[in-house]
């Protein structure tokens, strides 16, 4: 046998030495991986197993479980009251995500021009998305208050008649998408706003020479090739606009009556103040499964406006 074969098997064997790990090693790595599993297992699937569980059950506070089965499920196709509030929880979202994703693309495109103290007015612009969500609300209670907020007071100077906003049925959802609007527009101006820094020069370009102006620039080249990034803010508005619970509890608890009374406020107070929590259950089941729906619908939409 020659040196060099010789040199060549035993580089094989070092290889394998190399590539498979000793048991000793192999076994210190699942001794950090356990307790991760752990960890998980204990903070996210139990719960859902547990709330799986208890769907299936009638139970009340201070009182024995009952199984059921499906009838927690079943029966809120005839309960008229979380009818009510998947429609409100969808109006409420639609109106959450699109008014942000409106006024958050115009002020992306506002704010990707060159001019002064640009850095100063967007660092305000995203301030309102850095409180938290109650503060927001308890403020906004304050402004939409029919004799002394300052909203009905700037109605009056333009020449306007006052409204009820939050304690009116008619315009709850939409005062209150109005506080969502305000508090998450900025966020959808950073995602676009760094999708436009990610846009190709060369459509541009070609734009200029065939005499192309500003509008047709904007409505031919920089809106189709910013799409994709404007549907990652749909995408992530609507998730968040779905489960949107602190701004409308804080603000109105689910009133004026049950106008405002959306999924998350119907499921805390069956489970917090009616102590439903078999029923409660259930609706959490049902509310996930909507959201995924949806995420899941978002996601294709969004795949088909990616670049090709």
């Amino acid at each position: 046998m020659s040196l060099s074969s010789t040199s060549l098997e035993g580089a094989a064997e070092r290889g394998k030495i190399i590539s498979s790990p000793a048991p000793r090693r192999r076994g210190v790595y699942y001794r950090f991986v356990y307790p991760a599993l752990a960890v998980i297992f204990l903070v996210i699937v139990f719960p859902w197993l547990f709330t799986i569980y208890m769907s299936f059950h009638d139970w009340q506070i201070a009182s024995d479980r009952v199984f059921v089965g499906f009838q927690n499920y079943t029966s809120l196709v005839s309960d008229s009251r979380f009818i009510a509030a998947v429609g409100r929880t969808f109006y409420y979202a639609f109106l959450g995500v699109a008014l942000p994703v409106i006024l958050g693309t115009i002020a992306a495109v506002v704010f990707h021009q060159e001019f002064p103290l640009r850095g100063l007015f967007r660092g305000v612009f995203i301030m309102p998305m850095m409180a938290t969500p109650v503060a927001i609300a308890l403020i906004w209670v304050m402004m939409f208050h029919p004799q002394l907020g300052v909203l009905n007071y700037l109605l009056s100077l333009a020449g306007l008649p006052p409204s009820l906003w939050i304690y009116s049925p008619t315009t709850v959802i939409p005062a209150l998408a109005l506080v969502e609007t305000w508090q998450w527009t900025p966020l959808v101006m950073l995602i676009v706003v760094g999708g436009l820094a990610a846009l190709p020069t060369d459509p541009y370009e070609s734009a200029i020479i065939d005499g192309a102006n500003w509008w047709q620039m904007l409505r031919y080249v920089t809106l189709p090739l910013v799409l994709p990034f404007i549907m990652v803010a749909v995408v992530l508005r609507t998730i968040d606009a779905l489960k949107s619970f602190d701004i409308i509890y804080a603000s109105t608890q689910g009133g004026p009556g049950s106008a405002s009374e959306t999924i998350n406020i119907y499921l805390y107070l069956e489970a917090f103040a009616y102590y439903k929590i078999g029923h409660a259950s259930a609706v959490v089941i049902v509310f996930f499964v909507l959201i995924v729906v949806c995420s899941l619908v978002m996601l294709y939409v969004r795949q088909k406006t990616l670049w090709t």
